[in-house]
């Protein structure tokens, strides 16, 4: 059980009175916790907060706030032996979702007063922390739209708001995703690359369950050919997150890796855990086994992939098997899309 913690507080996160917020985390946690509580401001980040409290050699930190806050603290925290808990006051709070810590105050202060820790991955995006996802073309299109005068006002309802502007202005693109052993061309909407990714991160849904803690990458390939198409994709991923099912439809595609480097024509904007930052080209890692977060019980459940069907997709393994190039064309019989793979060995 813990002895003492640090709670780094975000009093501008959601929607709901941070002193009220605060007064019922205190309820909860000081009768058994010693508790030094830090503020963040316009300019003092949860990031500078962290980085101080981890020199001061805290036992535990606590984020309060949305997964813009979680994620700051969390990055300071890769590779030290401290422990993260959670008490989501944000709009989305995806973090606290994917890994089934209570959403309510009192839910959240009980799982930490339980101190059960699980060692589980971080990404690193361009050299930067990721924790949750980061994501190519739509899903960063809506990002920027649901900015933080929308959020305050219309809450979760200003990510369905800009999921709608996307829509409008429906478009796809050409991308090249490489990893350690292949390189990828398809058409696509959006790509999205996640470590960690609740149900209502909807185009991270291609692969049912992912892992926290396999040392991979779950990466899904959002492809309808039109913005009435894309609805019906959108609405089948839902559908599939809910059931804990993998995709099936052919123009989601979906496979795991350690390491990608995604390129795009044309250039398409990245946003990493909620934040726009930056245009293809990108490259994503998984940093295994380097963040101890304090959790609920459970999690689950392999995922294998899928690509065929995807529109325009071909793919060129890197790995040297077989040794002489071989060229295979397959139809999907419901989809009459062409998928070219092409095997080929690297020079010595």
């Amino acid at each position: 059980m813990l002895d003492s913690a640090c709670l780094i507080f975000n009093p501008v996160a959601g929607q709901s009175d941070p002193d009220q917020d605060l007064c019922e985390i205190k309820r909860h946690l000081k009768p058994h916790i010693h508790l030094d509580i830090q503020f963040t401001t316009e300019d003092i980040s949860a990031q500078q907060l962290a980085q101080e409290a981890l020199e001061r050699n805290v036992e535990c930190l606590i984020a309060s706030g949305g997964d813009g806050t979680v994620s700051q603290v969390a990055g300071v925290l890769v590779e030290s032996d401290i422990s993260l808990g959670i008490i989501a006051r944000g709009t989305a709070n995806a973090f606290a979702n994917a890994l089934n810590i209570p959403q309510d105050i009192e839910g959240a202060c009980k799982v930490i007063l339980a101190g059960k820790q699980r060692v589980v991955d971080m990404g690193r995006c361009e050299g930067k922390p990721m924790m949750l996802l980061a994501g190519v073309g739509l899903e960063a299109g809506m990002i920027e739209d649901a900015n933080r005068k929308a959020k305050n006002r219309f809450g979760v309802l200003a990510y369905y708001i800009a999921a709608f502007k996307q829509w409008k202005g429906f478009k796809t693109f050409y991308a090249q995703l490489e990893t350690q052993d292949r390189i990828i061309e398809v058409e696509a909407t959006a790509i999205t690359i996640a470590n960690v990714a609740p149900a209502s991160s909807i185009l991270a849904q291609g692969p049912a369950g992912i892992i926290v803690d396999d040392g991979l990458l779950d990466v899904t390939i959002f492809s309808p050919k039109n913005r009435w198409k894309a609805v019906g994709a959108s609405y089948h991923l839902l559908l599939s997150a809910l059931a804990e099912d993998n995709a099936t439809r052919n123009d989601i595609g979906y496979f795991r890796t350690q390491r990608i480097r995604v390129s795009t024509d044309p250039p398409q904007k990245v946003a990493v855990d909620g934040e726009v930052v930056g245009q293809t080209p990108v490259e994503i890692e998984c940093i295994p086994g380097k963040l101890n977060i304090i959790v609920p019980d459970k999690f689950s459940s392999e995922q294998p992939e899928k690509l065929q069907g995807l529109p325009g997709l071909k793919i060129k393994s890197k790995t040297g098997e077989p040794q002489n190039q071989v060229q295979t064309q397959q139809k999907e019989e419901k989809s009459n899309i062409d998928v070219l793979i092409v095997d080929y060995r690297l020079p010595d």
